[in-house]
């Protein structure tokens, strides 16, 4: 059984399969020859319940969230009020990339739509500034990444709703990596430039009294993030209500600044109809293949599997991060994390780990995956933005990043804590 997933999941993978059809296709396949259940019946109670659970309302609405204030002006003040406190440092806007993407990815809660945003804004300072171009293009694309790291994160929504793991948790276990992990980035370009000063391009002028004015222009994502972060754990709102609570703040935020018309509100609504059409196919397909999963047995013969192999907790936890690296290459991320989760998440607490830190375990993983060639969607997403040179610009610049992550990734498996404190603080 496991050896026939295996062998249907790379024919998905092989012949280009649109992610949702290829699971939806897998879970009939398995369904026909090894569960007696109907299966018509089987996908009609699965896309009822998945599209009327009260908690994956939560990925429409951090969609629109991230899309009122994209659409509305919000990120370019943040972008240029962040430039104007930290580009003093020797790599210049390249920092401000990285902390524009952990600002902005918080509320918008997704790593493409953080990618395009900042990349938007920040594209054309790269000529303007005679920055490297490929380390100046990793950043964004790195940056991008901690948009499912910094809570709320729409991955961690859908791990939470698969595994009946605690999101307010799972937030709190994102805040300290994500800090970090920033850290490390800007650390990178640190290095970067003090090795090849040149990379850093030429400084932008500014003075404490441009800086003070633009200091209004940092509150929208940080009012809005509170707003949703603050009504979770003040016992105000549900991670569902928390995020409706989000959209309130954003409109709310943009109607008293006058940048909401007919046609900004009708690009907002049609924008998110299509991501979110796009996301919860996936995630019906998704969760129909982990009944037929669960039906089947297929966890627990691959559970038994790896303990007839004798493996150790940690012999199992890097085949485990090994399998998402190399998968991670050539699937996108959620599709992946949603087709996967139901099989090692049973395999990694079995080994005696915590389901919240494998949650970000995951998380980070799926982060390697967006940067990692030949399918890496923020590979794409950056180089859809340049609308010039060649894709392999983007592959370097990004390489040096994709280091940081590994190493990050090591940090959290010698060191839990760091993922743990804020979970076990709450507790």
């Amino acid at each position: 059984m496991i050896l026939t997933t295996f062998v249907a999941l790379i024919v998905i993978l092989v012949l280009a399969i649109p992610v949702a059809a290829g699971l939806g296709w897998l879970g009939l396949v398995l369904n026909q020859f090894y569960s007696p259940l109907a299966m018509i019946v089987t996908l009609g109670e699965v896309t009822w319940s998945t599209t009327t659970s009260f908690l994956l309302v939560a990925i429409p609405f951090y969609v629109l969230m991230g899309e009122i204030m994209l659409r509305t002006g919000m990120a370019e003040r943040m972008y240029n009020a962040i430039a104007q406190w930290i580009s003093w440092l020797p790599g210049g806007l390249m920092h401000t990339n990285v902390v524009a993407c952990a600002v902005w990815g918080a509320p918008s809660g997704s790593s493409v739509a953080t990618a395009v945003t900042v990349g938007t804004v920040a594209v054309g300072q790269i000529k303007k500034h005679n920055y490297n171009e490929p380390l100046f293009l990793g950043t964004i694309a790195a940056g991008g990444t901690l948009g499912i790291l910094i809570p709320p994160s729409i991955n961690m929504v859908v791990y939470g709703a698969m595994t009946d793991t605690s999101i307010p948790k799972l937030y709190l276990a994102g805040f300290l990596p994500g800090f970090v992990l920033s850290i490390l980035f800007m650390g990178t370009v640190l290095v970067a430039c003090l090795w090849r000063p040149a990379w850093g391009g030429t400084k932008i002028e500014t003075n404490w009294k441009q800086r003070i004015r633009t200091l209004p222009d940092l509150l929208p994502p940080l009012v809005i993030l509170s707003a949703v972060i603050g009504s979770i754990y003040a016992g105000l709102a549900t991670a569902t209500e928390a995020a409706a609570l989000g959209i309130l703040a954003a409109l709310g935020y943009a109607a008293a600044e006058r940048r909401l018309s007919f046609k900004v509100l009708s690009d907002i609504f049609e924008a998110t109809a299509r991501t979110t059409g796009m996301l919860m196919a996936i995630v019906i397909g998704a969760y129909f293949l982990n009944v037929i999963i669960t039906t089947t047995g297929l966890a627990n013969n691959l559970i038994t599997l790896v303990t007839a192999m004798q493996l150790s907790p940690f012999g199992t936890l890097m085949a485990v991060v090994v399998f998402y690296l190399v998968l991670g290459m050539f699937m996108e991320t959620l599709s992946m994390m949603v087709a996967t989760i139901p099989i090692t998440t049973p395999l990694i607490v079995s080994a005696g780990y915590n389901p919240i830190w494998y949650g970000i375990l995951v998380v980070l993983l799926m982060e390697a995956a967006l940067l990692t060639p030949p399918v890496g969607m923020n590979l794409f997403v950056v180089q859809g933005i340049r609308e010039r040179g060649n894709i392999n610009d983007v592959i370097v610049g990004t390489a040096p990043f994709i280091l940081t992550l590994f190493l990050m990734i090591a940090l959290i498996i010698a060191f839990p804590g760091i993922v743990m404190w804020l979970p076990n603080l709450a507790e």
